[in-house]
Order: structure tokens, then C-alpha cells, then sequence
């Protein structure tokens, strides 16, 4: 197996590794005959799959704690327009063409028709290539595909179909990167043929891997690593276990965030800082995990290690029996991080809404006035998104850059329309370089009403302008009807007149303005403005 699977220039250190549960040394006899051997550039390769070449893709889900068990997974690719079907065999996709064409034949390779594979006859080829029996769980028959893991000078066998799946406990690997080498073979009436050949490197270490993730309400890039000052950050642990090794563990975090506010030991994975100056600061954090297992048959009773409140050890392996022979296994994981606190926008809330009135409306638009303020740094950018009531739909989204000279202090009118009457969720948003805040408010525009004071006072203008000129005209004719019957120096009847057309315009006045009210049903289609 080694010379057929194992990476020549460690044969001589690969035998001295424990033995791994489950695997076999890789000294044992390879079935080269039903399991042929083609080396790297052999022109077999060529011919090995119809129609290309198959691509296997192998994952971990490396770092692997010691102790732990890790997964390796591989996937196979096949070539374009080729698909495994649901029993198991490879079959050209429908309403695909490729290089060479439609095919007559829609199976690639139709396995089902073997009679000798399907009937479980000739079971000397229904083996491993250490000449194991493959085993016969449910289904075995639509397996096609055979794949050998090979590290740490051990192999696994596998039978499976276009992916397979093999799980390894660690405890018995050494620390550090190590090397997994997969090879898969596909059926081939009573034998096999190589298909692909793939690698990759895993990690296996004694330190928790952990990762933190921070979160800020207000701030722009949560990837620079750079924060507002006088805003709460959150901190959030995250193990990488995913073979939950660490479930039945205590497990306890110690923050020093940097600023002398001390030490913060906690067993919540998630906590909330604030830091109140500018500058740079240096964030370490230690998880602790306690893990319960059974004593080694042999090793050194070290001290019991102080308390984790006041000195939390460094060593990343500590044992502490109890009286039932069971360990305790201390693990150590470590995160650093610099982050640096500037100046931002705080918060942001609107404090007053108008509806804006226009004497001459040219759209159906209706204009509000938001006015605006915020706490920390002057914005240099307003955002404003209108939705729906959900806030989930946004209609349309409008920015315009502030003036940071003219502001002086937070203090911003917003303008914008909203199309038609109805319920609609604004958001706005303040920005500058480093941090954005954000407010939300639902807005009501109610249905126009045709006759609003402004348009129903542009209306009686109008009219009464026109009454004006036309009580003018009459008057001017009436006087010029009598003017060869009054005497010119009879200068009060003009004065009379002037007086009788004033009190004339008052009354017409008093019949469009009752109660400053308007009456005139020949407005109310004109449309109004809010």
C-alpha cells in the first residue's frame, strides 16, 4: 500500500506513528491485478472516464483539537454534462451539449446492467484491494466507486458513490500539519480502474482554535478592526468544534481589553466593552476549557494548576486526577487583536415632521420636512430610503453630501417626496468616514384634498379678480351713460361712486368668503397640495 499510496520522501518516518482506530498499515499486499497501479503521466489516464477526465475534490474540517475526531470528505467532478443518477450509475444530463454533441446513448456508464456485480456473483472481485469483502449495508450494489484514505503510513477502504465521507479520531496523531492522500477507482466489469488521485494537508494542535467576532451598532466597516469610542461593543467567541469534542466541557474566557479596565473573567461566549478614550488598543483573550477523560496509563502528576481567576496557565496540557481514575484535561486557546477607537456619529433621531405647501403643484409628489439630529461627529453624507409599512421594500433611495462647514452643530432638514397617499417606512441614514447611524419612523401621507386652503385661496383670487374687472366695466358704463346729465363741477358723485363700488367689492368679497371658508363647488377639482 505505501509504495502504491504513500509519499516517498517520509516512508522511513511515517512508521513510527501510533495505530489510528480503524485503520490498516499500509505494509499490507495491494491487489495490483483487480486494482492496476498507473503511475503519474501514464498514458492510461487518458482513457481512464468517458468523455474527460474526473476531478476529485478533498475537504476537512481542519484544525482538529487532539482528542477530537476530524472529517475528511471527497467530492467528485465529473466531466460537463455528466451526472450520477439515482442508482448510482453516470448518465449524460438532458439538454446539455458539449464538445462532442448529443449521445445516443443516454448512460455514460450503466452499472445496473452487470448481471455478475447485480446478482452478487463472482464474489472474488467484490473486494477491497487488500482483498477485504466489501461490506453489504443497504444498498452496496449502487456503490460504485472504491476509495482508499491513506495517512500517517495507515490506509482506509471505503466503498461509496460520487462522494464519500471517512471520520478519524486524533488522539493517536502527532501535533502539527499532516498529509492525506485519497485514491478512487471506478468499476470496470471484474476489476477496477484508476480515476483520480488527490491531496491535502490537515492540522491537528493542542491550542482551541477560536476566532472572535466584534460588533458595533454604528460603525461603517466592521472588518477594519476600527471602533467608536462611547459605544458598546460586542464581543463573540466562537469555538471551532465541530465534532462537539468540547460539549461536556466547562469552559471559561478571560478578556484584557487593553484600556486598564482590569481583567473580565467570564463562561459566556459573548460580552459587551466600552471604551471611552481614542488610540490603539491591544485586545488578549484566553479560553479555558476543562475537559473530562480517563487517566494516561503512565504519566507525570503535575501540580494542580492555581485558579483560573487570578493566573490562568499557559500550558496547554494539564491532567488532574480524580478519585474514580477520570482526568481532567485542560485546553488553552488564544485570540489577540488591535483595535483602534475613534470618533463617530452616535445616534441619530428625528425630531419634528412638515408637510411642505406649494402654491403651483406640478406633480402628484407630496414633500415632507424631516428635521434631523444626531450626537457624536458632523455627518458628511444623508441617506434617506422610502418602503413600504414593513420596511422590508424599498421604493427608492436618495443621498446628498452635508456641508460640514455650515453645519456646525447636528442639525439637518431633510426634504423628500413620497408618490401618492398611504403608510410608508423611511429610514435615515447619517454617515462619514467611520461610522453610520440610522433611524426609522413610519410616515402617514393622507389622500389629496382637492380643496386645501392654499388652492381654495388661489381660487377666490382669481375669481374675485375677475368679479373686480367685470364690475369695473359696468360701472364704467353706466357712469358714461349718465355723464351728460351731472354737472362738471359736481366733483362728490364721482366720490359717491367710488364708494358705492368699494362697499359693491366688500359684498361680492363677503359671498366667496363666508367664515373664510370656500364654498364654490367650481374649485373642488382643482388639486391640492400638502
Amino acid at each position: 500500500f505505501h509504495d502504491v499510496l504513500g509519499n516517498e520522501t517520509t516512508s522511513g518516518y511515517m512508521r513510527e506513528y501510533s495505530q489510528l482506530n480503524g485503520w490498516s498499515s499500509d505494509e499490507n499486499e495491494w491487489n495490483e491485478k483487480l486494482y492496476p497501479v498507473w503511475k503519474r503521466g501514464d498514458s492510461k489516464w487518458k482513457n481512464s472516464w468517458k468523455g474527460g477526465h474526473v476531478q476529485a475534490i478533498l475537504t476537512s474540517d481542519s484544525p482538529a483539537l487532539v482528542g477530537s475526531t476530524i472529517t475528511f470528505v471527497v467530492n467528485l467532478v465529473f466531466p460537463r454534462c455528466q451526472m450520477e443518477d439515482v442508482n448510482g450509475n453516470i448518465v449524460y444530463e438532458k439538454n446539455c451539449r458539449n464538445d462532442t454533441g448529443p449521445s445516443p446513448d443516454p448512460y455514460v456508464y450503466n452499472w445496473t446492467e452487470e448481471v455478475d456485480w447485480a446478482n452478487g456473483n463472482s464474489p472474488g472481485y467484490h473486494v477491497f484491494p487488500d482483498g477485504r469483502p466489501f461490506p453489504h449495508h443497504p444498498g452496496w450494489k449502487r456503490w460504485n466507486f472504491v476509495y482508499v484514505f491513506h495517512t500517517l503510513g495507515q490506509y482506509f477502504q471505503k466503498l461509496g458513490r460520487g462522494s464519500a465521507r471517512v471520520s478519524m479520531n486524533t488522539a493517536n496523531v502527532p501535533l502539527g500539519p499532516q498529509l492525506m492522500e485519497v485514491a478512487v477507482y471506478r468499476r470496470h466489469r471484474r476489476s477496477y480502474v484508476p480515476i483520480a488521485k488527490v491531496k491535502d494537508v490537515y492540522v491537528v494542535t493542542d491550542h482551541i482554535p477560536v476566532f472572535v467576532t466584534m460588533y458595533q451598532k454604528n460603525d461603517r466597516n466592521l472588518s477594519d478592526e476600527t471602533f467608536l469610542r462611547d459605544l458598546p461593543i460586542m464581543f463573540t467567541v466562537l469555538i471551532h468544534d465541530p465534532s462537539h469534542f468540547l460539549n461536556e466541557s466547562a469552559i471559561y474566557y478571560k478578556w484584557n481589553f487593553g484600556d486598564n479596565t482590569g481583567i473580565f473573567v467570564s463562561n459566556n461566549p459573548t460580552l459587551n466593552h466600552t471604551y471611552v478614550l481614542n488610540g490603539t488598543f491591544n485586545l488578549n483573550l484566553t479560553v479555558q476549557a476543562v475537559v473530562p477523560g480517563p487517566c494516561p496509563s503512565s504519566s507525570p502528576k503535575p501540580p494542580i494548576p492555581t485558579s483560573f481567576l487570578s493566573s490562568a496557565s499557559d500550558n496547554p496540557l494539564e491532567l488532574r486526577e480524580t478519585p474514580d481514575e477520570m482526568c481532567q484535561i485542560y485546553r488553552y486557546g488564544y485570540f489577540k487583536a488591535t483595535i483602534t477607537i475613534v470618533e463617530g456619529i452616535l445616534e441619530v433621531n428625528i425630531i419634528r415632521m412638515a408637510d411642505v405647501l406649494m402654491p403651483a403643484p406640478q406633480t402628484d409628489n407630496s414633500l415632507m420636512d424631516f428635521v434631523v439630529t444626531c450626537q457624536g461627529t458632523t455627518p458628511t453624507e444623508v441617506c434617506t430610503t422610502v418602503s413600504d409599512p414593513t420596511c422590508q421594500l424599498p421604493h427608492s433611495t436618495v443621498c446628498d453630501p452635508v456641508d460640514v462647514d455650515a453645519a456646525g452643530t447636528c442639525l439637518l432638514t431633510v426634504r423628500r417626496a413620497f408618490t401618492g397617499s398611504g403608510t410608508y417606512c423611511l429610514n435615515i441614514t447619517l454617515s462619514d468616514d467611520t461610522s453610520l447611524a440610522l433611524t426609522s419612523t413610519l410616515v402617514s401621507v393622507p389622500a389629496r384634498d382637492p380643496a386645501s386652503p392654499l388652492r381654495m385661496a388661489n381660487g377666490a383670487l382669481i375669481s374675485i379678480g375677475c368679479l373686480a374687472i367685470f364690475v369695473t366695466a359696468i360701472t364704467l358704463l353706466v357712469y358714461k351713460k349718465h355723464k351728460g346729465y351731472k354737472l362738471i363741477e359736481n366733483s362728490t358723485g364721482i366720490v359717491v361712486k367710488g364708494k358705492g363700488l368699494s362697499v359693491f367689492l366688500n359684498r361680492a368679497k363677503a359671498m366667496f368668503h363666508p367664515g373664510n371658508q370656500e364654498k364654490d363647488p367650481l374649485l373642488n377639482h382643482q388639486p391640492g397640495i400638502l
